[in-house]
């Protein structure tokens, strides 16, 4: 069934075409069509345009199909188009002429943009609440292993003490500033834009501030051109949040990798937490890390997927923008499953202690001892000359004493100040 029916069917190759795999992704916005069109219809109800004693039939009816999806039980019939379609249907078929009022001043184009940014709401505060678990294991592991070092690289050369308190702070303090980018993103997404019809608004006396109260927006979009424009940009900007996030957890991924390979050893995991080789016997791969890491490759291109679909398209609808459901949709589901294997994989973290007594890392502390002569009296340049002097002639003998004392330093890992950082931004998502 075609809501733009006018007599005639498409070609079957066509609607084949056009339509795609929106019957099966529509289905994740179902409970949105129906949130939306109970919004709808009591702005109708209010400015006369469905009749008192009409309002509360239709919305018991929806109430019956937002408790089939609940249930599992809703499903797009074969040869109905979408989820708008199917939801008007059963509307139609239970309460007949009735059913058929509920699209006045709506087009589908401000229906599926409303269905689309309750979907892309939700799907955004979940991916937050996911970040904020995994950024507060990262700071319980931080607080716990303060005081176990390890070394710190630049150009992957040996360079200072590190420890691994510093590092898992490090990818927490990280996830809070992606979280700035989630915010962004939901506040994009919180604006109502229905009410603007097909792109141009309505000759109707719209009641637009009342649906996006009852629709729980924050605001709305005002300009009706405006709310069109917003399908595209709404979406880029969840994949760039999205992006955020999964640069994040791939390096760490990185980084577990690395630290496990037998030359760094740093970390491991039970062995039923790692994987075999068909040949060499003693292989523990990191595979859960190596496929976190390529996942969270493939989700930084996303933001460039939805650029290049968008990029050249003109003013108003175009049906281009449907294929980026099959390409944001994905992304939301896989980058939390990413963030809950790896704090998963987390709470399993084995590390390994004393590393740095090992003479290989000697040279870690050549900076300590630069400082040292520094508060000695040593003028700076001379006190770098001593101890370089000493590594060139290969006499140099570290003492091994640390004493980081500033704020984010190993010693004063400022853990409130960064759980502190994160719970002001978690504010702005619901609970």
């Amino acid at each position: 069934m075609k809501l733009w029916s006018k007599g005639f069917e498409p070609d079957k190759m066509i609607e084949q075409f056009t339509v795609g795999a929106d019957r099966e992704l529509d289905m994740r916005l179902a409970r949105y069509d129906v949130e939306g069109s109970m919004a709808h219809i009591r702005m109708l109800e209010s400015i006369g345009l469905l009749g008192s004693d009409e309002l509360p039939v239709l919305l018991d009816a929806l109430k019956d199909i937002a408790a089939m999806i609940e249930r599992g039980e809703f499903e797009i019939g074969e040869g109905i188009e979408d989820v708008h379609s199917q939801v008007e249907f059963l509307l139609t078929e239970r309460l007949g002429d009735l059913g058929k009022k509920i699209h006045s001043g709506r087009s589908r184009n401000d229906q599926v943009l409303v269905d689309l940014k309750l979907f892309m709401r939700d799907e955004l505060a979940k991916t937050a609440h996911a970040v904020r678990s995994l950024f507060d294991l990262l700071l319980d592991l931080s607080e716990k292993h303060k005081k176990d070092l390890m070394p710190g690289y630049t150009h992957l050369q040996v360079a200072m003490p590190s420890s691994f308190g510093l590092w898992f702070g490090a990818y927490a303090e990280s996830l809070a500033d992606d979280m700035q980018m989630l915010i962004a993103a939901y506040r994009i997404a919180n604006q109502n834009p229905l009410g603007s019809a097909a792109g141009y608004g309505s000759s109707f006396p719209l009641d637009r501030e009342m649906t996006t109260r009852l629709l729980g927006f924050d605001d709305l979009h005002y300009n009706v051109v405006a709310a069109q424009m917003s399908r595209g940009k709404t979406e880029r900007a969840a994949a760039a949040a999205i992006s955020a996030v999964a640069s994040t957890i791939g390096r760490l991924a990185m980084d577990v990798c690395m630290w496990m390979c037998q030359n760094f050893g740093f970390v491991s995991f039970p062995d039923e937490l790692t994987t075999g080789s068909s040949i060499m016997p003693h292989k523990k791969n990191p595979d859960v890390f190596e496929i976190m890491r390529g996942k969270c490759n493939r989700l930084q291109s996303v933001p460039n997927e939805l650029a290049l679909l968008t990029a050249n398209l003109p003013l108003g609808y175009n049906r281009d923008l449907q294929l980026m459901k099959d390409i944001i949709f994905p992304a939301t589901t896989e980058l939390r499953s990413c963030l809950e294997m790896c704090e998963f994989m987390l709470h399993h973290i084995r590390i390994r202690e004393n590393i740095l007594d090992d003479e290989r890392y000697d040279y870690l502390f050549t900076v300590e001892d630069v400082n040292r002569l520094v508060l000695q009296g040593v003028p700076f340049r001379d006190a770098y000359k001593q101890v370089g002097m000493a590594v060139q002639e290969k006499r140099y003998k570290p003492t091994r004493e640390i004493n980081h004392t500033h704020l984010g330093s190993i010693g004063n890992l400022a853990t409130g100040r960064i759980r502190a950082k994160m719970e002001g931004l978690m504010s702005v998502f619901p609970d």
